[in-house]
Formats: structure tokens, C-alpha cells, sequence
């Protein structure tokens, strides 16, 4: 893990995944999943769960808008991408709504949270493959 990547867990209140991610589980994950699969799989997580409120989705963009409603509100921008015949990418971004400058790595571990939940839905392929 990277100096940076190590302040900015705790000294921030956002986090998002990105192929080349000093940290393994935020680096872009991919599965076997066509997009309209793996998009509707991500909205159904979030419509699922009343600590999310969806905003707004848009499978064409491949992006979905997430609100948290748990006890600390959150901001979050899911996307989602077929960057291959049946391999998918999906990448968030997360921001805490705080009045501190940081979030004690809050951000980082809803993404983490996010992702358990996609791998029991479709299968897992490989993080960061891209790069």
C-alpha cells in the first residue's frame, strides 16, 4: 500500500476503486456477467437494502446513484462496464457526509461491504485486469 493510499484511508471522506489501486480490495472488479446482468444485479443490492436509496439509474451509461440512509449518510456512484464479451467491470466511488475532514475509513469499507454482496451474485473473475 502506497504512503498515500495509506493517509488517505483515514484522512478523507471519500474513496474509490480504480484498476491500479495501491489496495488489492479497491482495485476494479470484474465478472462473468453480461452488463444488463450485472447492472441489474447491483440495483437489485441497493433496492434491496433500506440503507440505500437509489437516485437515479441509467444502463446505458452503465451508472447508478446511490444515497445511504444508514447511520451515516453517503454518496455513491456505482458503474458498470462490459469491457469484453461477458466480463464486466463494476467500479465505485464514495463520499461521507461528515463535518469532519475524514471518515475514519467509512468510504472504503462500504465499497468492500458492496462488493461481498455482488460476489454471491455473480461470478468473480479477477480485480485490477485491466491494468
Amino acid at each position: 500500500m502506497g504512503f498515500k493510499d495509506k493517509i488517505n484511508k483515514f484522512i478523507s471522506t471519500h474513496t474509490e476503486t480504480r484498476e491500479a489501486h495501491s489496495i488489492e480490495a479497491l482495485k476494479t472488479r470484474y465478472y462473468k456477467a453480461m452488463k444488463n446482468k450485472a447492472f441489474d444485479e447491483v440495483l437489485a443490492i441497493f433496492q434491496q437494502s433500506p440503507e440505500f436509496q437509489v437516485g437515479s439509474s441509467d444502463l446505458e451509461r452503465g451508472e447508478i446513484i446511490v444515497k445511504g440512509n444508514g447511520k451515516r449518510k453517503f454518496f455513491l456512484v456505482a458503474t458498470i462496464i462490459m469491457v469484453s464479451p461477458n466480463r464486466t467491470a463494476i467500479d465505485f466511488s464514495v463520499t461521507t457526509e461528515t463535518s469532519l475532514p475524514l471518515d475514519f475509513g467509512f468510504s472504503e469499507t462500504v465499497i468492500k461491504d458492496i462488493y461481498r454482496k455482488i460476489d454471491k451474485r455473480l461470478e468473480y473473475v479477477g480485480s485490477g485486469l485491466g491494468a
